[in-house]
């Protein structure tokens, strides 16, 4: 639906355990277009689920006024605990994992941005703020991505970047959840 993305998240919580053998304790910041991103809030649910520090970073008009308002004063939400910081360099210090999102153009009519060149200056995540997170962080983007704007090429297609493993991991994933659910007892 519009609202969720969840064979997605469920990819991206395989990728980091594969790479990091737990998701609990890490620090995973979301950086990009939360208030339109299906991917941010599927992964909202499983990171937290699991453990996860989630950072959330965003321009003040692309994070949803729930997380503003709402989540962090409701006591034993699961959002509760989700940081938000709209201050990319300080979100990216000490990073476990980078999750960007892709900037939804096709959402963007309602002036939600002064320009892509200014989202990309603010928020995009380029080889020297990759620098903040840890050595070892991994890079993803759920994709399709605009390269240049939200990320830059020599990020997505760097050493740290799990991004291509992603998509792979998501055939693995979701055919997975097929034959779960067309053959739910395992016959056959």
């Amino acid at each position: 639906g519009a609202h969720a993305h969840p064979t997605q998240a469920l990819l991206d919580l395989h990728t980091i355990w594969s790479h990091k053998g737990r998701v609990d304790g890490l620090k995973v910041v979301i950086v990009g277009d939360i208030l339109y991103s299906r991917v941010a809030r599927s992964n909202l649910w499983g990171l937290t689920k699991m453990g996860a520090e989630v950072v959330l970073c965003a321009p003040p008009t692309l994070i949803p006024a729930d997380f503003v308002n709402g989540y962090r004063t409701m006591e034993g939400h699961p959002f509760a605990s989700v940081r938000i910081e709209m201050d990319v360099e300080k979100a990216l210090e000490g990073a476990d994992v980078v999750m960007t999102l892709r900037l939804q153009l096709e959402r963007q009519q309602a002036g939600h941005l002064p320009t892509l060149r200014e989202y990309s200056r603010m928020y995009g995540i380029n080889p020297r703020r990759l620098e903040l997170a840890k050595l070892d962080a991994l890079v993803m983007h759920p994709g399709p991505m605009n390269e240049g704007v939200e990320i830059s090429p020599e990020v997505a297609h760097g050493a740290q970047s799990v991004i291509e493993e992603q998509v792979h991991n998501g055939v693995a994933v979701r055919m997975a959840l097929l034959k779960l659910l067309l053959n739910p007892k395992g016959e056959g």
